[in-house]
């Protein structure tokens, strides 16, 4: 409702400039959402199954691959949906939960992505001490820092934005409710909200990225002193991976969600495409192909159906 009445509906415009293609991207969305949900899902079932791979690092990555299920989960269904139904609205208790649970999953990740740099870091650095220093409690303690970290600095923004009225336009110029689009709908004054989000925003980001950060400092110049051009490689074959997504999520977010007010909503729609269905969609292959311990246990999973399948 609008025009001075509280709002209880949102629109999401989706991709206007792209109308008539609409149909092609809810199928490209729900073809991406597949593949996600059965790449991560067969990360989760190999780790969960192989004995080799019950190690620190494929811990983090085991829940790596939950938060990516759930982040896409959050988000994908429901634009699909909108743009194949033409159905846009959304409701305002729907809007505000689609805010919170992707806010606080990508903040999860960020702080999941810190984690996994600091076990590179003792296994790179300290091998003979890695068993011991990497233990299962400290595991544990650093899966639940991350969810207690993502936790508190999501919860005041959130709390600030559902006290906010919203009176007046309802339209979302996105593909799914962004918390910085849906505070510039507010008829109330929202800088205090906006500032104090940037400052979540900023302490999440950039102090898991300086953990990254320096961990790889410490990783690479370690890399760098070792003897042979061949164990050199190798080291830095291991790191690959993960580095690869830190670049690709920390490039994209640090663009899109540290801005308390942006204008290049193309961008900004482009951007969350990255975070939101690329990235998850690329993780399972770089993580599984670039890995030769995922390799051999996929391999050894492959050989056990087919040997079940024959006997039937």
């Amino acid at each position: 409702m609008l025009n001075g009445t509280r709002i209880t509906v949102f629109l999401l415009l989706g991709f206007p400039s792209l109308h008539h293609q609409e149909c092609l991207i809810a199928i490209t969305f729900l073809s991406s959402y597949v593949v996600i949900l059965a790449g991560n899902l067969l990360i989760i079932s190999l780790i969960l199954s192989e004995r080799d791979l019950y190690r620190p690092m494929y811990f983090f990555l085991c829940n790596l691959s939950f938060l990516e299920i759930f982040i896409t989960t959050s988000i994908i269904p429901k634009a699909a949906g909108s743009l194949l139904k033409g159905n846009k609205t959304i409701s305002y208790s729907a809007c505000l939960t689609q805010c919170y649970f992707y806010s606080l999953l990508g903040y999860i990740e960020f702080v999941l992505l810190a984690a996994m740099s600091y076990d590179r870091y003792v296994a790179m650095c300290y091998p003979l001490h890695y068993p011991m220093l990497m233990n299962s409690q400290l595991c544990l303690q650093l899966l639940s820092a991350s969810w207690t970290a993502g936790f508190l600095v999501t919860i005041i923004p959130t709390i600030l934005i559902t006290r906010l009225p919203f009176c007046n336009d309802n339209r979302i110029d996105h593909f799914f409710c962004d918390s910085v689009l849906l505070m510039k709908l507010s008829c109330a004054e929202t800088q205090i909200v906006e500032l104090i989000t940037f400052m979540a925003s900023s302490i999440i980001l950039f102090g898991s990225l300086g953990m990254t950060a320096l961990s790889y400092l410490y990783i690479i110049n370690t890399i760098l002193r070792l003897p042979s051009t061949s164990s050199r490689q190798k080291a830095f074959t291991t790191c690959s991976s993960h580095l690869t997504i830190v670049i690709l999520g920390y490039g994209s977010c640090i663009f899109m969600y540290v801005q308390p007010s942006s204008h290049h909503v193309s961008c900004n729609k482009a951007v969350a495409l990255l975070n939101t269905v690329v990235t998850p969609l690329i993780n399972p292959f770089i993580f599984s192909l670039r890995n030769q311990q995922m390799k051999d246990a996929l391999k050894i999973k492959l050989a056990e159906i087919s040997l079940v399948l024959k006997r039937q």
